[in-house]
C-alpha cells in the first residue's frame, strides 16, 4: 500500500494518499478527482533532519527503558515472596 504524492488540477492543492488497489485518489480539500500523480523523490538527509531523529530516538528510548523498569520492579516485588 504506497502513499503517493498528488496535486489537484482544480485548486492546486498538494497533498499525500495512502492508496489501495482499485482506489482512486480525491482531493482532500475540494473533493475533486482531477488530480495528478508527483514524482516522489527521496528526501536528503540533512544536520536538522538528523538532529530531529535522533532527538525522536533519545525520547522513544527513554519511554521504553522507563516502562522495561518499571516492568521489572513489579515483577520483582511480586516474585520476592
Amino acid at each position: 500500500m504506497p502513499i503517493y504524492e498528488y496535486d489537484c488540477a482544480t485548486c492546486g492543492e498538494a497533498f499525500e494518499l495512502l492508496i489501495l488497489r482499485d482506489e482512486r485518489p480525491v482531493c482532500p480539500a475540494c473533493e475533486s478527482a482531477d488530480v495528478t500523480r508527483k514524482l516522489s523523490l527521496p528526501r536528503p538527509k540533512t544536520a536538522k533532519t538528523h538532529g530531529k531523529a535522533m532527538r525522536a530516538a533519545k525520547k522513544r528510548d527513554r519511554r521504553m527503558n522507563a516502562e522495561q523498569t518499571r516492568e521489572r520492579i513489579e515483577y520483582e516485588e511480586a516474585h520476592d515472596d
